[in-house]
């Protein structure tokens, strides 16, 4: 079995287990969950880099990204060194992440939160915006477009935005929908988990212009931002380069000065 689909069929499992101990009213009555979010799309609009850090302990490729760097001082070493939004991963068996994590910084950052998460539920879309969460992810290659649509729907209804992630021209047909804000790509293969950076520059102009577009995945030279810039993106979330290092605050702001003094 696919890795991919092994974390889907893991997640249809702990869903229902939190559908048997909690409710979506429980999550409606959240203290988050009435707050206004925080565009993630005028954010990447209105900054220079356009660069979304994750915050992410380890994942399915690499099991020990970083344990020592804390939550709340990665997250603000972000905001300070100009970041256009956070992503947090929500996923704990394959990440060791958690929605906890989001609850703990929403006092902390001004910057939108991207809910980092494989989507299969509106119980998911819910619970995202009682923890705090500005956006959600969708991914087309785990999603119908019908499940895409109704997700994207419930998620407009309730004030999150909604970054789509697709991998290949075959997926094209899915940004479907009046209720899309952002377009990601991912640069990495889901079968052989191999990141190819010209996926991004093959597929920028078979995307809809209306929509925010950015990239995703093995960004981590000064010269790939600059390069798909160029081509027309707007945004790039950058995963383990930052967090991989001693210092990810440092990093992030090192990284984001030198894209800002090329532009």
């Amino acid at each position: 079995m696919k890795i991919l689909d092994k974390i889907v069929e893991d997640k249809k499992i702990e869903i229902n287990k939190l559908l048997s101990n909690s409710s979506i009213s429980k999550l409606e009555n959240s203290h988050l969950f009435s707050r206004k979010c925080i565009s993630l799309k005028e954010s990447i609009k209105n900054n220079n880099s356009g660069i979304i850090c994750e915050f992410k302990r380890r994942s399915p490729s690499n099991q020990n990204i970083n344990y020592i760097s804390s939550l709340s001082d990665v997250v603000s070493g972000y905001e300070e060194a100009g970041a256009a939004g956070l992503s947090i991963l929500t996923n704990k068996k394959y990440f060791d992440g958690d929605t906890q994590d989001i609850i703990d910084i929403r006092d902390i950052s001004n910057l939108p939160i991207l809910r980092k998460e494989f989507i299969i539920s509106e119980y998911q879309v819910i619970e995202a915006k009682s923890i705090g969460s500005d956006a959600i992810l969708l991914i087309a290659s785990i999603l119908s477009e019908e499940e895409i649509i109704g997700y994207s729907s419930l998620a407009k209804s309730i004030g999150l935005e909604v970054l789509l992630e697709i991998h290949s021209e075959d997926e094209l047909y899915k940004i479907s929908g009046d209720d899309i804000d952002i377009v990601g790509v991912n640069n990495r293969n889901l079968d052989t988990l191999e990141i190819d950076l010209n996926n991004s520059v093959e597929l920028y102009g078979k995307i809809p212009s209306k929509f925010i577009k950015i990239s995703e995945s093995g960004i981590s030279e000064v010269e790939s931002i600059l390069k798909l810039k160029e081509v027309g993106y707007n945004g790039f979330l950058i995963g383990e380069k930052f967090m991989k290092t001693r210092n990810p605050m440092e990093s992030a702001y090192d990284f984001i000065k030198k894209i800002e003094n090329e532009i």
